[in-house]
């Protein structure tokens, strides 16, 4: 296996891998799950350095896609869904969660000017973006046989579910009202000075 293509394979996993952790990360922050043990400015940053690592990493996975000698990828092929010769559909996968990534990082930036409903409208194609890059990376990557890297695609996807189940289960629930607790039925209601 030449050095390119360990590169090849290794910032495809590294850039994967930062999009799941930012695609988890965001959950925990949306679903509250961890409640108040960590503030929202530093928990909302590091989702956002994720997604940005995400892209950079992609930008050097593509890089050296492009100047590899054995498969063929002209930037058509690299930037057009559909475009490559070489497992298009895996090809495009990965482009459109290319894309999708890109345009959720920048809406962290543009939401004082789109409002929030704009941006978590733009936000929920995190959940495609990550189904895109995930399927791009099981049926692109050379080793997704290799029982740690198998392992790796069924360990982010089952937490990116959990989370998501929880989150719709919670956004479902309806709000629980705290009811004023009464002594007696004919007695009123403890006033909330109490």
């Amino acid at each position: 296996m030449s050095i390119e293509w360990m590169a090849i394979r290794g910032s495809g996993i590294i850039a994967y891998l930062l999009l799941a952790t930012s695609t988890v990360w965001g959950l925990l922050i949306s679903t509250k799950v961890l409640g108040r043990a960590v503030k929202a400015k530093p928990v909302t940053w590091f989702h956002e350095s994720l997604a940005i690592g995400s892209l950079i990493a992609t930008g050097i996975h593509m890089y050296f896609l492009f100047n590899h000698d054995y498969i063929d990828f002209g930037y058509r092929a690299l930037l057009v869904p559909g475009a490559s010769a070489w497992r298009p559909l895996a090809v495009a996968l990965g482009v459109v969660a290319l894309y999708s990534t890109f345009v959720v990082t920048a809406s962290f930036y543009v939401k004082k000017w789109i409002g929030q409903s704009a941006w978590r409208a733009i936000h929920m194609m995190s959940f495609g973006t990550f189904v895109s890059a995930a399927l791009h990376g099981v049926l692109s990557g050379t080793d997704t046989g290799h029982p740690v890297v198998a392992a790796m695609y069924i360990a982010t996807s089952s937490i990116v579910v959990l989370l998501l189940v929880v989150r719709i289960a919670r956004a479902a629930a309806p709000a629980a009202r705290p009811h004023p607790r009464r002594t007696n039925a004919n007695e009123p209601a403890e006033s909330a000075a109490g």
